[in-house]
This record gives structure tokens, C-alpha cells and sequence, in this order.
């Protein structure tokens, strides 16, 4: 449930829990823009920076953020990238945080931004992506302390904010704040609106140096602080070799499917110069040129390291999916039914009442009779889910000007070399991409390897990578008076899973499709199948559909049984249209979880990999972009610290 608030009547919002007002009296428009913002150098202080990285301790109703969110939207000297990482133990309702903010007028379509992306905040961290991605907010869903000892957070400023430390003393005692000063470079500046001795005593114990300055009405004083120890701090925990944040720069990506596509969009947009290479001449030829595909949550009762990071990835792909694609066209946020074959209820139990149920819920009965299953089926409803045309969603991410797409480039070998110079130091050593006739297709500093399938040759076979054929089975629609399937307005999924409609071309209104799948034959790479590869895959995609939608199954029982027969020919006049297959081979690691991350900071400097999305890269590939781009960048992690190490490189080693 969300945190209840009280309504004083002069338009405070007040928190039963602590007994105190969210902000001052004056509305805290000035406090958080004196206190927090102004009290911290900024903006001046982030002038001409690639990023700027903000941590807030008490998110409560987003007035901080918006505010300086505001100042770097009105400031032509502001960063690349805005990074706001904020923590909040008992987020408020969406309700709320909308009214709360109604007072300030000029807020307003930062406030309605914010309070649209307000769902779905189970304990944990959560990445919010506003001015198409320039703008970051992470929450921290939980106690302050207990969320920044787990984090690795290195931040520019602090706005250490809360209810009084006479309310709520565990936001402020001296193990909070040590927590705190673990997130600080040198140099890093704090600002707060209390004076308490106990809080100048301990910001002093942690490294900080303390002053008082004048302060915001009602309020004579407050703290600025800079972080400046006397001994020299512990760096984060990090692994033994770490790179050292990079630069944008420029970048080579090799592989044009979503993986990659994804990757060089996060980097362009924090002004890397990239470079796509790909052996095909068009992007999402590979296993990325699927003719549709669903993008769902996965659950599983103990809330898994897979549940955990696909609802991580849902939002990346849901946020990018928004301001890249035509909705009804290339994409549809509609929901996804998931008929648990099982018969396992896979939900947490928990979710009933909770911020789970924005996510996902037990199916309705609505639901359940749309899809012919009956009203005691074990199914789950996914909200935040839907359908894609990958191709469309790679091309859209290949768009962005910083990005340079090269096609009918097949590297076929990575070379690491130091690039003489006639006068002055030597350069820095760079990477080159080559041919198999060892003539130079590209080279830069850095290196993705994102080439899906093709991945485990360029990385020379240093990772036990499986390559799984996947096979779908697919049809197009008679007519639109006359649908093979009926209407089911949204897909299935479980055991494979059904695209019932989807656009073949530019318009929602044209040709229609459908799709069923996939195989997965482990150790298979051979393409394109034989003609007993395609019977065996429409068999099994068959055998899958009834299991799925046992109900809807019979209507293109006539497409599967034909395309069965040993000498399947075409079909009559006027007879359905033919069994379509397609084709596309995968990669997966041994965990089955994606590889993101350096490949060898200390022996292969530079060099970095997103790959083995296996059959989830419609979930995790924009999430696996922007987790390698913060890695690379030093940027707090868009995911919690032990998510992106169950997808780091470092544990394959």
C-alpha cells in the first residue's frame, strides 16, 4: 500500500507515520531551490559537465527533483546527463504526489511526467527516464541506510533532506550519514535545512567540513558541507580490476540487433560517437528480425534474481518504447495473458494490495474468457506488457545522429594496437576491427561486442556460450472481416507464446499477422533449416498452442495439420494461407541470465560485451544497454548493485 497522507488545511501535506509536514511552511519551493539546489553550487557547478550525479535522502513528494530538474532543462551549460538517485522508505501515493505538486503551476509538465511513470514501486531500485533519457531518477525503495550500503554510488552533491531528526532520528544518526559519506568523492558538496548539533557532529566525523550559512525564512540557518576528509577513503566495493570511468568518446558496436541497437542508443545519448558494425546490410537481420514478439515480466513466488531484473527491463523497454515507436504500428502496450501450464500460481503472495499488483495480478475473469481458457485456469495477468516488431524498435534505436551504421561489415577479428605519432607522446592504444582478410573496417578505444550468436567467436570461445536455434510458426490474417483467429486483444504466453495480430506493414489498418513460437534446440546453428527442421518446429509450436489456448488452438488446426502432411504443397484457391516459418539462431550463458560488462579490464582494456539475451531480449537488451553505459561511465547503476552483478562479466571468470 501507499504511504497514507494527511491534508492540513492550508494545503501542507503531513505524514501520520512521523508526525511532522513534508516541507516548510512557505510551500518548499524556496527551500529546495535555496537550500538544496543553490546550497550545493549548482547549477553553476555542473556547467559544461558530460554528467552530474545528485543524491537525495528522502524523496518524499519529488519537490527537490523538480526543481533542479527545471534548473537543467533552463541552463545551456548543463551536463549531457542528469543523474538524480533518491531515497524514499514509504513512497506516497500517485495521487498525492500529483496534488502535492499542484501548488507550483510552473512545475507542472515535469510534475505530470513524474507522476506517470509513478507505478510499481516494490521494495528495491527503480530507474526513471525522463527528457528521452537525459534525465535520470533512481529510486531507492527502502531504510536509506540499509539501500546505500548495498549500492555502489559515487555522487557530485547531496541533499540530505528528511523529517526532523527530533521525527525521524534514524535519517539522520551517525550510520546513515557514514553511509552517506561512503556515496562522496572529494570535493563532493551537501546542503540541508537542519543545524542539529548531533547532525554537524556527525557530517564532521565522516569527512565532511561543516559551515553555517544564512538561511530560508522561517528557518536562520542552514548547513552547506564538503566532503574533504583528513584520510584517505576507502574506494566502493568494487572487483579487484575495475576499469576507470571513460570519457564519451568514440565507440565501436559490433551487431545491429536489439542488443546492439540498444547499447549504441545509450551511448549516443550520453555523446559517445558510435559505430555500428554488422555482416548483413540492413539492422535486425538476425534473430532480432523476428516478425513480432511479447515483452512480459517474468514471476516466480520468491521474487527471483530473473523476476527482478525482466520488471528492470520492462520499464527500460516500456520508457524507450514510448518515445521511439508509433504505438498500434510497431508496438502495443496491451497487457499479456500468462496460462501458467504448471498449474503454479507464480505470483508473490504479497501482491494483492501492494505496488506488485501495478505489475501483475491473477487473470480476470474478463481475460481468462477472451482467451477461451476457463475460470479456473491458473493464469496471471501482466499490465506492464505487450507486443513488438524488434526490427522497427532496432531501427528506431539506430537513429540517433551520434550513431553511424555500417552494414556488410563482418569482423572476423578484434586487434588491440597503439597508433604512432609522428611528434609528441604516443597515443592511446586502440581496437581495430578487421575482415577476414585482415583489411581494417573501424577503429576506437572501445569495443562492444554485441553480435548475439556471433558473439562467442569474436570473444574466442573465452565463455562456455550455447547457441539455441529458435523456429516460429506464423500466418497472415485472410481478411479483416474474416480473421483466422478470433479477436483476442492481446497476446498469450507460458509454454511459447501467441502474437494474435499484429501490423505487416505501416499502417494498423493493412494486412494483419499472427505468430507462435519458438523452439528452442539447444546446440543447433544450422540456417536456414531443412524441410524436417520446419515439420518438427510447426509440430512442437502445435503441440505448444494447444497447451496454451487449448480454446483458440482449433482455428489454425488446419494451417498446422497441412504444413504437417510429408508433401505439404501450396494451398488451394481460396484455401487459408500457407504455414510461414522463420528462423534465428540465439545465444545463452551457462545461468541462462545476459553477459554485461568489461571482458578483461586488465588484460583487454576497453573491451566490453552485451550479449546472451537468449529468448528475453525484448525484456532485457535496453536494460543491458543502459547498465553497460553506466558501468562504463562510472554512473550510478540502473539496477540494484546485486542484479548487475549476477549479470556481470566478473562472474564467468
Amino acid at each position: 500500500m501507499s504511504e497514507p497522507v494527511d491534508w492540513l488545511p492550508d494545503g501542507t501535506p503531513y505524514s501520520p507515520r512521523f508526525g511532522d509536514r513534508y516541507h516548510s511552511e512557505n510551500g518548499g519551493l524556496d527551500q529546495a531551490r535555496r537550500v538544496f539546489l543553490n546550497g550545493c553550487g549548482l547549477p553553476a557547478a555542473w556547467a559544461g559537465q558530460p554528467q552530474w550525479r545528485i543524491l537525495e535522502t528522502g524523496f518524499g513528494f519529488g519537490l527537490n527533483f523538480l526543481v533542479t530538474w527545471a534548473a537543467w532543462r533552463a541552463d545551456p551549460a548543463r551536463p549531457t546527463l542528469l543523474h538524480f538517485v533518491s531515497t524514499e522508505a514509504w513512497p506516497v501515493s500517485a495521487a498525492d504526489l500529483l496534488r502535492a505538486t499542484s501548488f507550483h503551476p510552473e512545475l507542472a509538465p515535469l510534475a505530470e511526467a513524474l507522476h506517470r511513470q509513478w507505478w510499481g514501486l516494490l521494495p528495491g531500485v527503480h530507474r526513471l527516464r525522463f527528457d528521452e533519457g537525459r534525465v535520470l531518477l533512481t529510486l531507492y525503495v527502502g531504510d536509506t541506510q540499509a539501500m546505500l550500503r548495498q549500492q555502489n554510488l559515487v555522487v557530485d552533491s547531496i541533499y540530505l533532506d528528511g523529517f526532523s531528526p527530533q521525527r525521524n532520528p534514524e535519517s539522520w544518526d551517525l550510520h546513515t550519514l557514514k553511509a552517506v559519506a561512503r556515496c562522496c568523492r572529494r570535493g563532493t558538496q551537501l546542503a540541508t535545512w537542519t543545524i542539529a548539533r548531533a547532525v554537524r557532529d556527525a557530517l564532521a566525523q565522516c569527512g565532511f567540513e561543516v559551515t553555517r550559512v544564512p538561511g530560508v525564512p522561517p528557518k536562520r540557518d542552514n548547513l552547506h558541507a564538503t566532503y574533504n576528509p583528513r584520510w584517505e577513503p576507502r574506494t566502493t566495493r568494487q572487483p579487484a580490476v575495475a576499469p576507470e570511468p571513460a570519457l564519451p568518446g568514440p565507440c565501436i558496436v559490433i551487431g545491429g540487433g536489439i542488443a546492439g541497437a540498444a547499447t549504441a542508443a545509450s551511448l549516443a545519448r550520453r555523446g559517445w560517437h558510435v559505430t555500428v558494425l554488422d555482416q548483413a546490410p540492413e539492422p535486425a537481420a538476425g534473430a532480432s528480425a523476428l516478425p513480432a514478439g511479447v515483452f512480459a515480466p517474468h514471476v516466480s513466488p520468491d521474487d527471483s534474481v530473473l523476476s527482478r531484473l525482466s520488471r528492470s527491463g520492462i520499464r527500460t523497454t516500456l520508457e524507450q518504447a514510448h518515445w521511439l515507436l508509433s504505438e498500434g504500428v510497431d508496438w502495443a502496450h496491451c497487457g499479456v495473458l500468462e496460462h501458467r501450464t504448471d498449474g503454479t500460481p507464480g505470483l508473490s503472495p504479497d501482491w494483492g494490495q501492494g505496488p506488485g499488483a501495478a505489475w501483475s495480478e491473477p487473470a480476470p475473469p474478463a481475460s481468462l474468457a477472451a482467451a477461451q481458457l476457463p475460470p479456473d485456469a491458473t493464469a496471471c495477468w501482466h499490465h506492464q506488457a505487450g507486443w513488438v516488431r524488434p526490427a522497427r524498435l532496432a531501427r528506431a534505436l539506430l537513429g540517433h545522429p551520434g550513431i553511424q551504421w555500417q552494414g556488410n561489415c563482418a569482423v572476423a577479428q578484434l586487434r588491440r594496437v597503439e597508433t604512432p605519432v609522428a611528434d609528441g607522446p604516443p597515443a592511446a592504444p586502440v581496437w581495430q576491427a578487421l575482415d577476414a582478410q585482415g583489411q581494417l573496417l573501424a577503429e576506437a578505444p572501445t569495443v562492444v561486442i554485441a553480435a548475439g550468436a556471433g558473439s562467442p567467436g569474436l570473444l574466442q570461445h573465452r565463455w562456455p556460450l550455447q547457441p539455441v536455434r529458435g523456429q516460429v510458426s506464423w500466418g497472415e490474417h485472410a481478411a479483416p472481416a474474416a480473421p483466422l483467429l478470433p479477436f483476442i486483444p492481446f497476446p498469450a504466453n507460458g509454454s511459447g507464446n501467441l502474437v494474435p495480430r499484429f501490423p505487416l506493414g505501416d499502417s494498423p489498418q493493412g494486412d494483419q499477422g499472427w505468430v507462435m513460437g519458438s523452439t528452442f534446440e539447444r546446440d543447433v546453428q544450422a540456417l536456414p533449416p531443412s524441410a524436417a527442421d520446419i515439420q518438427a518446429a510447426h509440430a512442437t509450436n502445435w503441440a505448444k498452442l494447444q497447451g496454451l489456448l487449448p480454446g483458440i488452438a482449433p482455428q489454425l488446426e488446419p494451417l498446422f495439420v497441412g504444413a504437417l502432411q510429408p508433401s505439404a504443397s501450396s494451398p488451394p484457391a481460396g484455401a487459408p494461407p500457407a504455414l510461414h516459418t522463420w528462423a534465428a539462431v540465439r545465444c545463452t550463458a551457462p545461468d541462462r541470465l545476459p553477459i554485461v560488462g568489461p571482458v578483461d579490464p586488465a588484460h583487454l582494456p576497453g573491451l566490453w560485451v552485451s550479449t546472451a539475451m537468449g529468448a528475453r531480449g525484448l525484456t532485457l537488451a535496453l536494460l543491458c544497454g543502459e547498465l553497460l553505459a553506466a558501468r562504463l561511465q562510472g554512473e550510478p547503476l540502473p539496477i540494484d548493485a546485486r542484479l548487475a552483478k549476477a549479470l556481470g562479466t566478473e562472474r564467468l571468470a
